[in-house]
């Protein structure tokens, strides 16, 4: 994975963004050096790490992969077949998909011939809560006539997204829980209507993050994914690996922007030595290299949980939670340290340190923003049962 990193994408990026700033922030065609790497990441084996039983890797042998592919976040992710949404809906399909479901949509994603998106975020309501979605998805015949608007729905500008997995309320009247399904809805559908992309920090993605209207969006019956009512389990199931997927690569981003710290601070003179030996500055890297360490031993222990227990185990749930507040943080903590040491071209386009902090600051609201994540965590917290440490020392501090 390194040497392809090394050999492959890196020398890739340069053409990637020439590629983009030549078409314009409203062209969302892949540049074409992307399809040229998933080739060469097909031979060498790199491909749908991130499904254990494709791969044949575990959650925590994922880790390391995932964390050097996040070294060049826009680019090493897809070439290797495991960028998000991707991974996400291949993971459901690969749960939840019926045998004709697999075998339309599955197939292509895992070979890397189409993209997909996943159509849950609302604009009028808080979706952090998946019960709180007002998309209607009513039984008419033999089919689901869907109204409602989404948005921040990535990949869905993308030429190549071919089907949407859309989460809506089936049954009004049901328990909380049972409400909401999701439906395998083709981008083609009459009624699907694409508004726009939103810019993340005024930088415009190559799939897009998209505002949809469905508006008497009529798919087939057998179109439901898994049983009607089952949306919201489903949700839970597909994004807690994709949390954690974000969180390793989060970590190869933070040591891109700490090894650029590092080098920055070497080759430039202030106040007559250079910024390496100002004390302030080596606190920096110091408190950077920590946090790091720290947050990739809780983001391992979290894979480790996942492949012992199964990601839908409690304490695997709380330890995605905790990773998931913990790393998106961290990187964006390293990434302004290294802006800083760069100054103005911190800010510029001339290195990716901008670039890498509008998307890892994102990340501490999509897929449930930190404060979702603390709350699950202390919920834990409480409800758990006193140890007889915790119970033995209460016992003496009360008396």
């Amino acid at each position: 994975m390194t040497e392809f990193m090394t050999e492959f994408v890196f020398p890739a990026e340069p053409e990637y963004d020439r590629y983009r700033e030549e078409k314009g922030p409203n062209d969302f065609t892949v540049p074409p050096i992307v399809e040229e790497l998933k080739v060469k990441a097909r031979e060498r084996g790199l491909w749908n790490l991130f499904l254990p039983p494709v791969s044949g890797l575990t959650n925590l042998e994922y880790a390391a992969l995932a964390e050097i592919s996040g070294w060049s976040t826009v680019i090493a992710p897809e070439a290797i077949n495991c960028a998000a949404p991707d991974t996400g809906n291949m993971e459901t399909l690969h749960l939840f998909a019926n045998e004709q479901q697999r075998k339309q949509w599955l197939e292509p994603l895992l070979n890397g011939e189409i993209r997909s998106a996943f159509a849950m975020t609302e604009p009028a309501v808080a979706s952090s809560d998946a019960r709180n979605i007002e998309t209607t998805m009513l039984r008419d015949g033999d089919h689901y006539v869907i109204n409602g608007r989404k948005w921040w729905i990535t990949g869905a500008a993308d030429p190549r997204c071919k089907i949407l997995i859309v989460m809506g309320r089936t049954n009004p009247d049901a328990a909380s829980h049972q409400q909401q399904s999701m439906i395998l809805v083709p981008a083609d559908t009459p009624g699907v209507d694409i508004r726009r992309s939103l810019p993340v920090f005024g930088w415009q993605d190559q799939h897009g993050h998209c505002e949809i209207v469905f508006d008497n969006v009529r798919v087939p019956v057998e179109n439901l994914l898994g049983e009607e009512g089952a949306g919201f389990a489903i949700a839970q199931a597909r994004l807690g690996p994709g949390r954690i997927h974000h969180c390793m690569r989060a970590l190869g981003a933070a040591e891109r922007a700490l090894a650029l710290m590092v080098d920055r601070v070497q080759k430039r003179v202030a106040f007559g030595k250079p910024l390496a030996e100002q004390g302030v500055v080596r606190e920096a890297i110091a408190k950077s290299r920590n946090e790091i360490d720290q947050a990739r031993m809780l983001c391992h222990k979290a894979a480790w949980t996942i492949d012992q227990l199964g990601n839908k185990h409690k304490e695997a749930q709380v330890q995605v939670a905790q990773i998931k507040a913990v790393a998106p943080t961290v990187a964006c903590n390293v990434i302004d340290r290294a802006i800083q040491v760069h100054g103005g071209a911190g800010v510029s386009d001339d290195f990716p340190l901008a670039r890498l902090y509008a998307w890892h600051r994102a990340m501490r609201l999509f897929d449930g923003p930190d404060e979702v994540h603390m709350r699950t965590i202390a919920r834990a917290e409480l409800g758990k049962e006193k140890s007889p440490l915790a119970a033995a020392a209460i016992k003496v501090s009360s008396s």
